[in-house]
């Protein structure tokens, strides 16, 4: 199941047009200049309208559901290559991996909703400086491309060490969204990822010591 998924200027351009100018605005002061002519990469950029004074939500609030609607997509991910034959993996991966996807997935259309009914990006807007790779828990590309050329009882070990350390991802992030956000539905979420990961954690490391 596959999920819902500059204007480039040209430096010997903007050199020639800076010589030209010169002449006139050399003796301008930068603070003098009027708005409508500051560079437009002087500007603040984001997708995120601003939150209303009186919404029951904060900026953390949306950037935990963002965020956790990618973190979550790719723990399905993880769980859809372990339930590919080919891998080989154990009764006890495969089940887990059936209860990963069923969990989590209503927990991206609970968080999608959210979002939509705030008139909130679905993602993160990438040149505010986020990156979903430096995101709790995240893995790589590389991981991901290697998780499926594994079999049998290498793969289950890989497989349950990257999902424990996203698991820990996911529950750094709902702590965070816990001490900065607002809003009650998405605390309760948290709380709720909190408890089942947890319990998921100790349940694969106990696997990873059989």
């Amino acid at each position: 199941m596959m999920r819902r998924a500059l204007i480039a200027v040209s430096a010997v351009s903007a050199l020639a047009l800076l010589a030209a100018c010169s002449d006139d605005h050399d003796s301008m002061p930068m603070d003098s200049m009027p708005m409508d002519s500051m560079p437009m990469d002087s500007m603040p950029m984001g997708s995120m309208p601003g939150v209303p004074a009186d919404a029951d939500y904060t900026v953390a609030d949306v950037e935990f559901a963002q965020g956790m609607i990618a973190h979550h997509e790719q723990a399905i991910a993880m769980a859809e290559i372990a339930l590919d034959p080919t891998v080989g993996a154990s009764p006890e991966v495969v089940d887990l991996a059936r209860r990963i996807q069923a969990a989590q997935d209503p927990e991206i259309d609970q968080m999608t909703a959210w979002l939509t009914q705030r008139e909130q990006a679905l993602t993160m807007d990438m040149s505010d400086g986020h990156n979903m790779a430096d995101m709790p828990g995240m893995m790589s590309a590389e991981d991901m491309e290697r998780l499926p050329t594994l079999v049998g009882p290498e793969f289950d070990t890989v497989w349950l060490e990257m999902m424990i350390a996203h698991h820990q991802g996911a529950i750094e992030q709902a702590n965070t969204v816990l001490a900065d956000g607002t809003n009650p539905e998405l605390a309760a979420l948290a709380n709720a990822i909190i408890t089942a990961q947890q319990a998921e954690i100790t349940e694969m490391e106990a696997l990873l010591a059989a």
